[in-house]
């Protein structure tokens, strides 16, 4: 990897990223139980302070993230070496915002995954921007066609972060005027600069369209452009000190874990017709299934095709993710441990069957091409990512068989389950991994794409047939056991409705059937699957040896002829003994 302008800004900005966090974890430790420095030689005090509340744990998964992004920056020697640090600094940036503002008052759920989403475009976006005003500005010029990619990106990403801005300005003044408090104000502030991105970025990409964007302008918008990022980061910064009027909103125990309140017991009716949006996989959906289809277009626009049926099971695993994460069944997931493993099941074996079977990494390679003439493009990274030692042994299946069986057992079975059910952003992480855990496993065993450490058939069928025991075994304990899972946390709410045990037996049964059902349908798959390989194998090799150029069969024959002669001229141990005489 090539010593550039880009990796020197990153190896910067994540080593002040790497101080700043670190200072942080001490700075929030005091601030957050007011006790002065003067104290910390204090025994026990470090402890104290550090369990005090979430934000120095939070700063301090920001430290390690951005440790990690330093470290390897410095020694990477190829751009798939930043993949883990990418995915790291997921993390990290998060970290010190989900445990903020937004996980506080009614309607908690909706401004957490609006804010995950802004705080992840906007990192990304602003980032761009401010790496291309540093290139401009250092006398580095951006080739054309990278400046037409970043334009591009900035298209999408903008309104969104536009969108999750409004969410999150209705959410925090919660029923508040704009102008009634300094929030609103503050939010006032912030809206006006990210405009003003908005507006230089439309501006340029109007201009490149009609061939006026000069290198003068290019310096000029990205300027103006990184003033009023600055602005926006120094206002949204300001913000964290002051509390917003969602604070002060009169709140119920079940706003105070949920968000909302579910006076109604789940029954069929109430799990089929109350919804309630879970926007951060509502969103994820929506992009997930646009770009699907915009690469079977792509595809198509060529002169070639693509299998109906795996199009439609990309949209169906995604419609599956939709509705049990934003109807009632994902309303009522949190309340009720039956309906959570309901959501469970559906996240972790049905709906990654039918996205497997969507072929969505085959679709990108075949409707996208690699340009040597270009910047590597979305082709060359998949292919590259695909070859990245890293993904071998994520897809190791040993690896996978862990993380899809011992997450059952690992989860339910400690108390990370009854804390993480607190907190809004604990639990969609919980139904992210499960999502990409069942992905994992179910791309080994009947994927269209081809994994890189791809299992022969037999293999597939030992590697299914070894986990259905652990999921009835797990069911089994749910079912029959004397320990209520989360007990304390679901007690918390105090529902007249709720029945602990009731919920914990359906849970264990939808554990066991929901985990042996499945995994015998895939079964089934995987033999139509094998016959279906031979047959073509079969077809191949007979084709091969219509066109006479395969003498495998002749030579078979020869190879018996030879050992035959070999075997008659051979003398017998009778004749031998007969010629000594």
């Amino acid at each position: 990897m090539q010593e550039t302008v880009e990796l020197t800004v990153l190896q910067v900005a994540s080593a002040a990223w790497a101080t700043s966090a670190g200072a942080m974890v001490l700075f929030e430790m005091l601030d957050s139980t007011g006790i002065p420095f003067s104290r910390l030689g204090e025994p026990g005090a470090i402890s104290f302070l550090y369990d005090a509340s979430a934000f120095p744990k939070a700063w301090t998964v920001a430290f390690v993230a951005a440790s990690v992004t330093f470290a390897a920056s410095m020694f990477a020697d190829r751009w798939t070496g930043l993949l883990i640090p990418l995915w790291t600094s997921v993390f990290g940036v998060l970290a010190p915002v989900v445990v903020g503002q937004i996980l506080v008052g009614p309607n908690h759920d909706l401004g957490s995954d609006g804010g995950i989403y802004q705080t992840l475009l906007a990192s990304a976006a602003f980032g761009l921007l401010l790496v291309g005003s540093v290139r401009v500005l250092t006398g580095r010029l951006i080739e054309p066609a990278i400046l037409a990619r970043l334009g591009k990106t900035l298209i999408v990403m903008l309104p969104v972060i536009m969108a999750s801005d409004l969410l999150l300005a209705w959410f925090k003044l919660a029923g508040s005027g704009l102008l009634d408090s300094v929030t609103g104000w503050q939010i006032l502030v912030r809206g006006l600069c990210l405009l003003i991105v908005v507006t230089a970025t439309a501006t340029g990409w109007v201009w490149g369209r009609r061939g006026r964007l000069t290198a003068r302008r290019i310096t000029g918008l990205l300027t103006v452009a990184t003033i009023a990022i600055g602005g926006w980061l120094g206002v949204t910064a300001a913000m964290t000190r002051i509390p917003p009027p969602q604070y002060f909103v009169p709140t119920s125990i079940s706003q105070v874990f949920l968000g909302f309140d579910v006076p109604d017991p789940p029954t069929a009716w109430v799990l089929f017709t109350q919804w309630r949006p879970n926007i951060l996989f509502l969103a994820a959906a929506i992009a997930a299934i646009t770009v699907y289809l915009w690469a079977v277009r792509s595809l198509r626009r060529r002169g070639d095709a693509w299998p109906v049926g795996r199009t439609v099971a990309w949209i169906a695993g995604w419609a599956v993710v939709v509705f049990v994460t934003s109807s009632g069944f994902g309303k009522y997931s949190a309340p009720d441990f039956g309906v959570h493993m309901i959501v469970h099941m559906s996240l972790n074996m049905a709906a990654p069957i039918l996205l497997v079977l969507g072929g969505v990494i085959t679709l990108l390679l075949r409707a996208t091409r690699s340009d040597p003439t270009r910047p590597a493009g979305l082709h060359d990274w998949i292919t590259w990512t695909l070859h990245w030692p890293v993904l071998r042994i994520l897809f190791n299946p040993l690896v996978v068989f862990i993380l899809f069986v011992g997450s059952y057992y690992g989860l339910y079975f400690t108390g990370i389950f009854g804390e993480y059910m607190r907190f809004h952003w604990a639990h969609q992480l919980m139904n992210v991994h499960f999502l990409i855990a069942g992905y994992l496993f179910y791309a080994l065993v009947i994927g269209v794409d081809r994994p890189p450490r791809p299992l022969p058939h037999i293999g597939k069928l030992g590697f299914v047939l070894a986990a259905m025991p652990f999921h009835a075994f797990f069911g089994v304990i749910l079912m029959t056991g004397d320990i209520l899972i989360a007990e304390n946390f679901y007690r918390y709410f105090g529902l007249p409705w709720s029945d602990l045990r009731a919920a914990q037996y359906l849970a264990g049964g939808v554990a066991w059937a929901g985990g042996e059902i499945p995994l015998l349908l895939v079964i089934i798959a995987l033999g139509i699957q094998w016959s279906r390989q031979d047959a073509k194998d079969a077809r191949r090799k007979d084709r091969h040896l219509d066109t006479g150029r395969d003498d495998e069969f002749d030579q078979y024959n020869r190879m018996l002829e030879q050992l035959a002669a070999r075997g008659a001229a051979r003398p017998s141990p009778g004749n031998a003994e007969e010629n000594d005489t």
